[in-house]
């Protein structure tokens, strides 16, 4: 499979080199230990892949009112047999239950495309399938920002601040289009949304591993709030 893992970011620093005394800036990511739930065959699903989860969920507590951000039934059953009615009565006609990771419902769930050899459900992964990789991909979903004009979404300069503009300076200007097409385009930069979108992160230095505290130091930024899941993963750009 694509070698990747799970984690969380921690924050920014940057680390000396005594010997050349560079600063390098590099981001702090708790990755892993991660569990593999599943498995995708191309016989079964139509595709071959790797799912991992990461970060535990609560289990239910007895007091409904406190059930909003615990894991339900079905998010038990993914990762353990909880012997529910369908399957019971799938095992009585023969048929073949697949097999459970039996841990803790996950928070974070993700697929890694590739071939499935030598992996098995309920395998541990954590950093030390970053070995021998030096970049990285890493994906993640970006600070929102909220509904955000030109000026702060698109870099837009404004409209002058004398000769007639009056109340409008940071308005986008003119957007209309003449009697053909008598519309306007898509994809036209205004005011919006701005950030909270799934943003990859390419071909990013990894300056160091530390397994004992299942941290990955990555150089530069990478996108989301300190605390964002992230997915890390080998980068296939040469």
């Amino acid at each position: 499979m694509t070698k990747g893992i799970l984690g969380r970011k921690v924050g920014m620093t940057q680390v000396f080199d005594p010997e050349t005394g560079v600063a390098t800036p590099v981001t702090v990511v708790e990755a892993g230990p991660c569990k593999v739930l599943q498995l995708r065959t191309n016989e079964k699903d139509g595709y071959s892949a790797v799912q991992l989860g990461y970060d535990d969920k609560k289990r239910p507590a007895k007091d409904k009112r406190s059930r909003q951000s615990q894991a339900a039934r079905s998010e038990r059953g993914h990762v353990a047999d909880i012997k529910s009615k369908r399957g019971v009565k799938l095992a009585s006609k023969g048929v073949a239950v697949p097999a459970k990771a039996d841990c803790e419902p996950k928070k974070f769930i993700r697929e890694f495309r590739g071939e499935t050899e030598g992996v098995e459900v309920g395998q541990d992964v954590d950093v030390n399938v970053f070995e021998e990789v030096k970049r990285v991909d890493v994906i993640g979903i970006s600070k929102g920002r909220g509904f955000s004009g030109v000026m702060r979404r698109h870099n837009f300069s404004g409209q002058r601040a004398t000769h007639g503009v009056k109340k409008c300076h940071r308005h986008a200007g003119g957007t209309g289009m003449s009697a053909w097409p008598s519309r306007t385009f898509k994809g036209k930069r205004m005011a919006g949304q701005y950030g909270a979108g799934r943003v990859t992160v390419r071909n990013l230095g990894l300056h160091r591993i530390d397994a004992d505290n299942n941290l990955l130091l990555i150089k530069g930024a990478v996108p989301g709030p300190n605390g964002g899941y992230l997915v890390i993963q080998e980068t296939n750009k040469k």
